[in-house]
C-alpha cells in the first residue's frame, strides 16, 4: 500500500512538472522588455533617414490569437542590408515565440501561416519594446508581406502586421 502511494505521488509530481514545462504558465505574467536602437537619429515616415537608411515597408500589428500593438518597418541600411524593426511593440508573452515573415499579404489565422510558407527571423527577443531583426538577402519582400509572432510550441499566430510600401 505504501509503495503504491509513493508511485502515485511520484507520478503526479512528474506529470505536473511536465505540464509546467510544456505550457510555461508563468510567461503569461512575465513581460520581457527590449529597447534596441536602430542607430537612426530620427526616422522619417518615408525616404532616407538621418543615418542613411531607407524605409521600404511598414505595417501595424493587429490581433491574432493574442492582442498585438505597434509597428513593423523594414529598412534598407546604408550598407545594403535589410532590417526589420518592431517599434512600440507589445503582445502577450508565451513559450517559444518566433518572428516569421509570411508569404502572404496578411495572416489573420493559424492556417495562413502554415500553408503560405514563411521565413523565420529567429526567436522573439521580447514581447514589449523596440527590437531589430536582420532580413536575409535572399528573402523576397514582394512575396513575404506579413510579419507574424508565432508560438512554435502550440502552432498559434499571436499577432500579425501586414506590410505595405512606405509612403
Amino acid at each position: 500500500m505504501q509503495t503504491r502511494k509513493i508511485v502515485f505521488v511520484s507520478g503526479g509530481v512528474a506529470l505536473l512538472a511536465g505540464a509546467w514545462l510544456a505550457f510555461r504558465p508563468e510567461l503569461l505574467f512575465v513581460n520581457k522588455q527590449v529597447n534596441e536602437s536602430l542607430a537612426l537619429a530620427s526616422p522619417m515616415t518615408s525616404g532616407m533617414t538621418d543615418a542613411g537608411a531607407t524605409l521600404l515597408l511598414k505595417g501595424r500589428f493587429h490581433d491574432g490569437a493574442h492582442q498585438g500593438m505597434g509597428t513593423a518597418m523594414v529598412y534598407r541600411m546604408a550598407d545594403g542590408r535589410r532590417v526589420l524593426r518592431l517599434s512600440d511593440f507589445e503582445t502577450s508573452n508565451g513559450p517559444d515565440l518566433q518572428l516569421y515573415l509570411v508569404a502572404a499579404a496578411d495572416a489573420k489565422d493559424n492556417e495562413t501561416v502554415k500553408t503560405a510558407g514563411f521565413v523565420s527571423l529567429g526567436a522573439l527577443k521580447g514581447n514589449q519594446g523596440n527590437q531589430n531583426y536582420d532580413v536575409p538577402a535572399e528573402v523576397d519582400l514582394e512575396k513575404h508581406r506579413a510579419v507574424t509572432v508565432w508560438c512554435r510550441r502550440f502552432g498559434v499566430n499571436f499577432t500579425t502586421a501586414p506590410l505595405a510600401a512606405a509612403r
